[in-house]
């Protein structure tokens, strides 16, 4: 897929089907993500994939996080099928590095531009994604369940798979509604 093309008309998918990427297509996901803008080649980040009994222990974890966190039954219920609703769950976390130089921020923000490299490259691949967010992101007894660190933050759950229909086009926003020039 043309490169312009692909970021002039990303979408998210949220109706995901099997096959989701694994093996040298789930590589060259990866390694998107190896490539983005990161100063001082710290590497703040860490990738945790989830595929088959991965999934539901993953839908487990948002669980007991649901419930420490006092969610809403709604939410304690519905937690342990959130990560069955892609074949390929990555939970992309933002890793704090000691750095006198990089800012935290800038780390996060590292991190992130992972995530979008990653997306971005499963759909050139003929894949689909949505990168999800929402309270588990910021869950702290979550972060604990998957051993992260004290300053590590979850930037986001990142589900690939088979679009199950192609997403709608995006709408045309003129770009002058979020720009000023100095």
């Amino acid at each position: 897929m043309d490169a312009l093309k692909l970021l002039l008309e990303r979408r998210s998918s949220k109706a995901l089907e099997a096959p989701g990427p694994q093996g040298e297509a789930l590589e060259t996901i990866l390694q998107a993500a190896l490539r983005v803008p990161d100063f001082l080649e710290l590497r703040p980040y860490e990738f945790l994939i989830a595929e088959g009994e991965g999934r539901e222990r993953l839908g487990r974890k948002f669980r007991e996080a649901a419930i420490a966190a006092g969610r809403p039954e709604t939410d304690v219920k519905r937690a342990p099928s959130m990560p069955l609703r892609a074949p390929l769950v990555i939970t992309v976390v933002a890793k704090a590095r000691e750095s006198d130089t990089v800012d935290l921020l800038e780390q996060r923000m590292t991190a992130g531009c992972a995530a979008m490299a990653m997306q971005m490259a499963a759909l050139a691949l003929g894949f689909g994604g949505i990168w999800r967010s929402g309270w588990p992101m910021f869950s702290r007894r979550l972060h604990e369940l998957l051993d992260l660190a004290k300053d590590d933050q979850i930037a986001g759950f990142l589900y690939l798979g088979t679009p199950k229909k192609p997403p709608e086009p995006a709408p045309r926003v003129d770009s002058r509604d979020y720009t000023r020039w100095l």
